[in-house]
């Protein structure tokens, strides 16, 4: 049993034998002296660099408007670090590709501001080109975000989640593929490559720094390798 299941079982029991003595059915509660095991943090599961440039660069995506959807779906996931609703509501005035930002609405309503690529603002700017010719404007009135179905609708959530998955599984083979991973994938990258730890926490939306210092781990693991690789006594 793990230490977060454990933790749980004794919150319950401390909670049972609270009100046992709020009845003044006791005198003193049984669970005064447990202390809860500490609970070990969940390292963040991300996707390789390298399969994530094969995913990119080599993946042929379909011609059609679903295919590509889905391939600039992935494209701000991995570049922006966005979480799945905040992209999929992500609405076309939130996008400024002249100053090539993107202006996110996270938890709590806190708006924060992600710098983007010039190669990926100029897929943004033909993706939205393409609406107007492929769906029609009768069908992009239906919907002020930046993402559409064949029918002009805002993409539900669901449909990005599978995406994300069908088109990971090409590329790795780790047991979990979301949009979540690939905002792993984004903090994991740029630590590995000496981001500063606040910037990374900006970029993510992050209320604490403690939240962040996850991907700090894997950007230790990244250095042991180098040492163990390069040090003459690794």
């Amino acid at each position: 049993m793990t230490s977060k299941s454990v933790n749980r079982k004794i919150s319950s029991l401390k909670s049972f034998f609270k009100f046992q003595l709020r009845m003044g059915l006791l005198e003193k509660s049984p669970m005064a002296g447990i202390i809860s095991p500490k609970s070990g943090k969940r390292l963040p599961v991300y996707v390789e660099e390298k399969n994530m440039q094969l995913l990119m660069e080599h993946v042929e995506f379909p011609d059609n408007w679903k295919g590509k959807t889905d391939r600039l779906l992935i494209r701000i996931f991995y570049n922006t670090g966005v979480r799945l609703t905040e992209l999929v509501t992500l609405k076309n005035g939130q996008l400024d590709t002249n100053a090539a930002t993107i202006r996110v609405l996270g938890k709590g309503n806190k708006e924060r501001m992600i710098p983007i690529s010039h190669s990926l603002v100029e897929d943004i700017r033909l993706y939205q080109k393409g609406k107007e010719s492929s769906l029609g404007r009768e069908s992009l009135n239906k919907a002020k975000t930046l993402f559409v179905n064949e029918k002009g609708n805002a993409l539900y959530v669901k449909y990005a989640y599978l995406a994300v998955k069908k088109w990971l599984s090409l590329v790795t083979t780790i047991d979990k593929k979301s949009p979540h991973v690939l905002r792993h994938s984004f903090a994991t990258h740029l630590m590995n490559h000496g981001a500063d730890l606040n910037s990374v926490k900006e970029l993510l939306g992050h209320s604490s720094l403690a939240a962040t210092q996850l991907y700090t781990h894997n950007s230790i693991e990244k250095l042991r390798e180098v040492h163990k690789k390069n040090h003459p006594r690794g």
